[in-house]
Parts: C-alpha cells; structure tokens; sequence
C-alpha cells in the first residue's frame, strides 16, 4: 500500500510530513502489520533454547492482525478512536508473553492520545513513553534484556531527539535506529541470551513493527519475503479411505511424464503394484496416488521413473495412520457438568489425551493450546463467561498463556484466580486438590501449593547447536527440559530420559507419570516403560497417551 500524505499539514513544497491524520495512521498500522508478518519465521527462529516450538513471531502477528482487525473496514477521522479500536482487538486477541506485552503498548499508546483527533510527532513521542509504562506495569517481574528494555531505549531516544526532528519520516528513522540498537544490546543484558547466541524475540519483532511504519512512509516494499506457494493444479479429493490387510504405506507422486501418458495402461499397471489407486491430472503434470505393502514401498516410484521425471514423492505410514485414529477415537471425553455456585475449571491442554486426563479430573471447559498455539485473551475469556458459575479457577500449564490469562480475568465480573501452572503436570496436580463445592480461596491456595510438589522433565529435539547452563547441544539431539530449563543433551531418546531420572535422583521419589506425544510409536513407548520399571522396581510407572505436538514424552515425578 503506497502511503500518501494527504494531511492539510503539510508543506506542499516540501513535502515535510509534521502531522498524520487517523486514515494515514491507518496505513502505518497495516504496513506494520504486514512487515512483521513478513519477517515472522525470523522472530520465531529467535527462541533462547533450541526447542521445535518457537512462536513469539506469531503470537505478535496474531495479536497484531487482532487489532488491525477491528479497524480494517473503520472510518474513523479521528487518530484517538481508530488507536482505542487497535488497542480492544490486541488486548482481546493477544497471544502469549510478547503477544499480551504488544497489546498493553497498544494501550498504553491509546491512553496517551486519547481526545486527539490527529497524531502530532510530540503525541508520538509522547505515546511511546506511555506505552513503555504501560508495558513495564502489566509484567509482575520485569527482566531487562527484553522487548520492554527495547521499548524503553526507543522511548527515550525518540524523545531525547524530537526538538531536531523535521518530520516524521526522520521521526521514524530515529525510532528504528534506537528500537534495531537495543535489540543488538538485548544479550548483554540477559546472559541466557549471549549463551544461546541469539537477540531477544519479542524486542525483534517491535523493531519490525517500527521498521513497517518506516517502510510505509518511504514507500517501499512490505513482502520482500512473499511465502514460495508450490502449485500443483491437482485435487484428489481424498474421501475416508479404509486400509486392506498387507498395505503399509500411502505413496504419493508428482511427476511430469516424457509423453502422452495412457491413462488405461497406467491404471492397469498401478492395479498390479498397490490398491486404493488414484490419479490427478493438472497442467502437463500428474498426482499418483496407491497403496502398497512394504515390500513393494518403492515400485510405483521406480514404474514412474520410466514414464517420467518425478518432481515429489511423499511416504506416509498407514499403520501409524490407524493407530493415530484409534488413539483420537478413544481420546473422546465428556466435559465435567458445573452447577452455579460451585467452582468451574478452564484448562488449557496441547493433546487429546491430555484434555481426556483433564476431563477425567473435573474440569468444566478445555482450551486447546499450548507451545505454538496459546490461546488468545479472548478464547480464555470467552471460555471463563462459558461456565454456569461466577467461581472461576484458571489453569494456564504453560508459562507463556500466564500473561494472557491474566489479561482475560481483568475483563469479566465473575471471580477468576489464575494458578501460575506452567506445564501439563503441574495442571493435573493442581486438579487433585480441586473441591468443586469447597470454599473458593482455599482451594486456589492449595492448588497454588500443589505446583512445587513435583518435578517435571519435557523432551524433545534439538534445532540447533547451542551450550546454555553449560550444557553443549548439538542440533539433532534429544534434549529433556528440567521445569522449564534445558538440562540434559543425549544422542538417543531412552539415553536422554534415563540421564534425567537420574539427574533428579528418582529413587527419592514414589511416582512417574509419563504423557507421550502424538509422534511416538505404542511399541517404542512401551519397551520404555519396561525398561523404567525392571531398573527401578520400587516405583510406580504410570503411562498415558497425551497427543501433544513436539515432546515426545512429558514426564511427571512426585
């Protein structure tokens, strides 16, 4: 979108820009909107430890889309009534820390320009401090080195230079000159940042929203990155297949034959290969799609190459296809009904089975969510106002939809405790105090004492080579998190889980839960087991299906 400075304060000779009204402000927020958005895998990537679930770039474009939602189709003439809109959709629509921390600098902007109709570069100045108070006062414990230091920075270097400034392009210029400074300075401020060898994410993703607003003003690109679509003109339109004794494995083919292809040859010889033979035809390519047992996997591939060049093979397992559809099927759970007056649940769970166990314990409503997918401000209150009580317990189980669940109680009547729960076992031990009649504080109490009760260990994959509290990573490794801090790095995935019960001297314990996630094979989980029971026989093994994403196994020890 070319920004067009068509304020009557503006000198037509120069083309000097001191003043922006609410339709340019407009532009300004999409151009920062479609900037960040643009650049979001780079936020995503910026994660301090080496975990598959990076998600602070799409918590801020989320957030950000939320807010430029409610003024897409807006009239509004006056800056103060479009910013109020921005900042309702952000608040209501922001996801995790960086998502909720981008929606109280909405506010705390929207609060400073309130009664304005235009946006003058002393009320920008102005704003951004207010936004910077703001943002400091919605975080209980504020930690420099963040995107709240590169608010600060920003804020006082924009402020410090306004008396020079002619305009607003040379406005912004200094914004996003100090906002990319105090991202560089993040690590060192924060040493687990200098260790991971990376800049704050959330600070990075400001400094793209800035960097937007610029972009805007000098008129230049704002999709420099554009998503590469692959185009395949081809639509099988799959329908619920059922799989024959002695099939394995679906194999999909896309591929550009060397010349006219015979459709009725071809099915004939697929027929002989596999079943469940379908075919697609698009513009001089195909989309061969079968079913074959595993000694013929990679017939069909082989027949193709004769007939032409293979552009993309996909191999699915359709075993594990089944086993993942017997797992949701028995992962189907009824809600806990509430009466008013008693004490109602909202959980949020990243897995089927997760959700089943909550279920299971009580809880009136489940969110899905978790890494890469926290639930907005919104969808937590709206699941709060859902329940027939005004006696609401909130059980976040992660440390990054805290904040948002935090920001979701301010905005209902109801009485709402959130319990700082920042993980799946933490959450179910909460639930084992839970007393639906009891009396409300009480049981938040309690379940707030319940959080220090266990250990927990979370394990997945290494996306990169790192060393962090002196434990040397190599991308690829299997990786435990111990509460939340990375503490082991193993080469195999049994290796891993083993060093970290005995990092934490398990025999000292009674109990372990293990939750394994929707990747890991029934057969691999159960030789685990086995293996945990046999080399420690006193304590309890319990295993259940979780369905989570990423962590092959999240483990509980009390």
């Amino acid at each position: 979108m070319e920004f067009i400075p068509n304020n009557p304060q503006t000198d037509q000779k120069t083309n000097v820009l001191t003043v922006l009204n609410a339709q340019q402000v407009k532009s300004l927020i999409r151009a920062g909107l479609l900037w960040l958005k643009t650049n979001q895998e780079i936020v995503n990537s910026l994660n301090v430890f080496p975990v598959p679930d990076g998600d602070t770039g799409s918590n801020m474009v989320l957030t950000m889309q939320a807010g430029w939602n409610e003024i897409v189709d807006s009239p509004a003439d006056s800056v103060d009534v479009l910013i109020n809109q921005v900042a309702r959709g952000a608040l209501m629509g922001a996801r995790g820390n960086s998502g909720v921390i981008l929606s109280q600098f909405w506010r705390g902007f929207s609060r400073a320009i309130d009664h304005q109709p235009v946006l003058t570069m002393e009320l920008f100045a102005g704003a951004l401090t207010e936004a910077k108070r703001t943002a400091y006062k919605g975080v209980v414990r504020p930690v420099e080195g963040t995107m709240l230091t590169v608010l600060k920075d920003t804020s006082e270097k924009v402020n410090q230079c306004l008396p020079d400034c002619k305009d607003f392009l040379q406005l912004f210029q200094i914004t996003v000159a100090a906002a990319d400074e105090s991202v560089n300075r993040t690590p060192e401020l924060l040493p687990v940042l200098k260790q991971a060898g990376v800049v704050d994410s959330g600070g990075k993703g400001l400094f793209f929203i800035f960097e937007g607003f610029l972009r805007s003003l000098e008129n230049k690109p704002l999709d420099v990155n554009p998503e590469v679509i692959e185009i395949v003109p081809i639509d099988l339109m799959k329908e619920e297949e059922s799989i024959e004794p002695g099939q394995d494995y679906e194999v999909v083919v896309d591929f550009v034959p060397n010349t006219q292809l015979e459709l009725s040859t071809f099915y004939d010889r697929l027929q002989d290969i596999g079943t469940s033979v379908q075919v697609g035809e698009g513009d001089n390519n195909y989309r061969m799609h079968i079913h074959v047992p595993a000694e013929n996997l990679y017939e069909p591939i082989n027949y193709i190459l004769t007939l032409g060049t293979v552009t993309k093979v996909a191999i699915e397992n359709l075993v594990a296809q089944m086993e993942d559809l017997r797992r949701q099927q028995q992962c189907k759970y009824d809600l806990t009904p509430i009466r008013d007056g008693q004490i109602g649940v909202v959980a949020v769970s990243p897995g089927d089975g997760i959700s089943r166990i909550f279920a299971s314990l009580g809880v009136g409503k489940i969110i899905r969510g978790g890494q890469t997918m926290n639930p907005s401000t919104e969808e937590i209150l709206n699941a709060i106002e859902s329940l027939p009580t005004d006696k609401v317990i909130v059980l976040p189980n992660n440390k990054n939809v805290i904040l948002a669940a935090n920001n979701a109680i301010t905005q209902t009547n109801k009485k709402v405790a959130v319990i700082r729960s920042k993980n799946v076992p933490q959450g179910i031990s909460a639930m084992l105090r839970l007393d639906p009649d009891g009396d409300f504080d009480t049981i938040v109490s309690e379940m707030n004492e319940s959080l220090t009760d266990i250990q927990t260990g979370e394990v997945t994959r290494a996306t990169r080579t790192v060393e962090i509290n002196d434990v040397p990573v190599n991308e690829g490794q299997y990786i435990v998190m111990h509460n939340g801090d990375l503490a082991i790095a193993k080469d195999g995935l049994e290796e891993a889980v083993f060093a970290f019960l005995e990092r934490i001297n398990v025999t000292d314990y009674e109990r372990i839960t293990i939750f394994y996630g929707q990747d890991m094979k029934e057969a691999d989980v159960n030789q685990l087991v086995a293996k945990i029971k046999e080399r420690y026989p006193d304590i309890e093994v319990e295993c259940h299906y979780g369905g989570q994403p990423y962590y092959f196994y999240i483990l509980s020890i009390e």
